[in-house]
């Protein structure tokens, strides 16, 4: 059995439009009617983007420096 993942997203609501993206992927946005569409949409843009299907992904990620 997988493990579940937690994933961090930022959002915003613009008039009746509720935006966001996946903090690891901050060029990536989408858009939703309403706040629960709105993360089935990150969650199928999280699924896309490590899908391995789309070539050239930017991501943000954490180096340790001493």
């Amino acid at each position: 059995m997988a493990k579940e993942k937690t994933v961090r997203y930022v959002f915003w609501q613009e008039g009746d439009w509720w935006l966001g993206y996946l903090e690891e992927f901050p060029d990536y946005w989408t858009q939703a009617e309403s706040l629960d569409e709105l993360k089935k949409n990150l969650l199928d843009l999280y699924k896309d983007l490590n899908s391995g299907e789309i070539p050239h992904i930017r991501r943000v990620a954490e180096l340790r420096v001493a």
